[in-house]
């Protein structure tokens, strides 16, 4: 029997790649086990490799339809109809465009993410974490934003048909978990709680506050879009109080969540203003509340993240350190300057575009604080009392 966490890799899932000018940069994902190696956080034990999904639990999600066209165009020369047909599953656009072996690559992703319900829910081993997988937005018969197969709804599929579980999904991704919520919007044992920039300026332009689930799950889709240039102090307050009552009310068997973490300033690709505080505050929020509502059953996945170098390996370690109650995390603070590992940095900064950070946090001063601070805390605390709304 485990007793502790899981971490969910193989080198084989950095094939998850579209071209090499792509945003979606697996870089991401090794300078992440880098440091956390070199940090001597990662202990062998720890490393399961992940195992290619059996096409039923892709078939509990995707339609058979989508799934062949997802084998056929993953070919390295499909036949020449089928380039002409990628469009109608969404699979030739400039965010979302087939490639070679990409059935191969995402169903040991999807199988990943099942492996990690199957470790928590049968009790081998408390927390899992799977960092290539949270690709949430792939819908039933379509590939759309950079996400092929989606292992996060796959992975609650399984979670409810092999342990007959309520599952909490928590998608704190800057872009709405549009992929896993209509999933289960008809669902009434899963809850979907989503906090991302508002779907007014960014894809997929989905997740308002309005959108709470159909018939008999009416009031199980939770949506928190945030003002863009919000900060740390109104997202942590938006995010801290719907979990802790979602949590409350939904009585969750596992929470699921997914960590795109592309809601720090430095990324590219939203308008979020937040720094890594958020980072080491909200995996602490989940890891409590897991303990507190359902027995510390926790799987947790990656997602977004586009500034490769300084924000992604710091924002999954500390995920990491925290699911596995790593004695550095109770050292850390907010804006407090403990330095990341002089290895770690001799082996990253030759290889990277921009400066990389020294600490584990942002120090003080790192981000210009934002105009119209108190306008955009205002408007985001009245989304968050329009998504408690319905809540006991």
């Amino acid at each position: 029997m485990e007793t502790h966490p899981i971490f969910i890799y193989g080198e084989h899932e950095t094939d998850y790649r579209f071209n090499s000018k792509h945003p979606f940069n697996q870089q991401r994902l090794v300078m992440t086990v880098d440091l956390l190696r070199k940090l001597g956080a990662l202990p062998e034990h720890c490393v399961v490799p992940p195992a290619a999904a059996a096409e039923e639990l892709l078939l509990s999600v995707h339609s058979a339809e989508y799934v062949h066209a997802v084998k056929t165009l993953s070919g390295a020369t499909p036949h020449p109809v089928w380039p002409e047909l990628a469009a109608r599953y969404g699979l030739d656009t400039e965010d979302t465009p087939y490639f070679a072996g990409m059935h191969s690559v995402t169903c040991r992703i999807a199988g990943g993410s099942a492996h990690a319900v199957d470790a928590v829910l049968s009790g081998r081993s408390p927390h899992a974490l799977h960092l290539a997988g949270g690709l949430h937005h792939a819908m039933p018969n379509l590939g759309a934003g950079f996400c092929v197969y989606n292992d996060a709804a796959v992975a609650i599929q399984h979670a409810k048909r092999r342990y007959g579980a309520r599952v909490l999904y928590v998608d704190t991704d800057v872009h709405h978990g549009d992929g896993v919520q209509w999933s289960f919007y008809t669902d009434p044992d899963v809850c979907t709680l989503s906090i991302h920039e508002t779907g007014k300026y960014l894809f997929p332009g989905t997740g308002a506050v309005n959108e709470r689930g159909e018939g008999t799950a009416f009031g199980t889709s939770i949506n928190i879009p945030v003002e863009p240039y919000t900060e740390d102090a109104s997202w942590l307050e938006c995010f801290e109080e719907v979990l802790v009552r979602v949590a409350a009310a939904f009585q969750p068997d596992l929470i699921v969540s997914q960590h795109g973490c592309d809601a720090h300033a430095f990324d590219p690709l939203s308008h979020v203003h937040c720094s890594m505080d958020i980072y080491l505050a909200m995996p602490r929020l989940i890891h409590q509340t897991a303990h507190h509502c359902c027995g510390g059953r926790w799987v947790a996945l990656g997602g977004g993240g586009y500034d490769t170098w300084r924000v992604v390996p710091r924002a999954w370690s500390l995920l990491w350190l925290e699911m596995s109650d790593h004695p550095l995390v109770a050292q850390l603070e907010p804006q407090q300057a403990l330095g990341l590992p002089p290895a770690w940095l001799a082996q990253w900064q030759p290889h990277s575009p921009v400066e990389l950070p020294m600490t584990w946090l942002d120090p003080p001063g790192t981000l210009a604080p934002m105009p119209r601070r108190e306008e955009i805390t205002l408007k985001n605390r009245h989304t968050k009392e329009l998504a408690l709304l319905y809540l006991p």
